[in-house]
């Protein structure tokens, strides 16, 4: 892990922390995991919420993120 890919892992433990954090090297499959450390209730995986996300890029994970938290932010309203 580069140190550039640990200060961003820091930045998602911290603004995140309802998830954990995994690096992967399998061919075929995304490299960077976030898994939810409990499990969503139905409504939230109807409205599009994953317990797992997957990126082939630490970028493309936060990315994801944030894309997730709005979905779960939009169903408090």
């Amino acid at each position: 892990m580069t140190d550039y890919e640990q200060r961003l892992i820091d930045v998602l433990v911290s603004t995140h922390p309802g998830w954990r954090y995994e690096q992967r090297d399998l061919p075929g499959l995304p490299r960077w995991w976030a898994i939810r450390y409990y499990p969503l209730r139905p409504d939230q995986r109807e409205a599009g919420a994953r317990d797992a996300l997957g990126r082939t890029s630490l970028r493309r994970l936060v990315s994801a993120l944030a894309r997730h938290d709005e979905i779960l932010h939009n169903l408090r309203y």
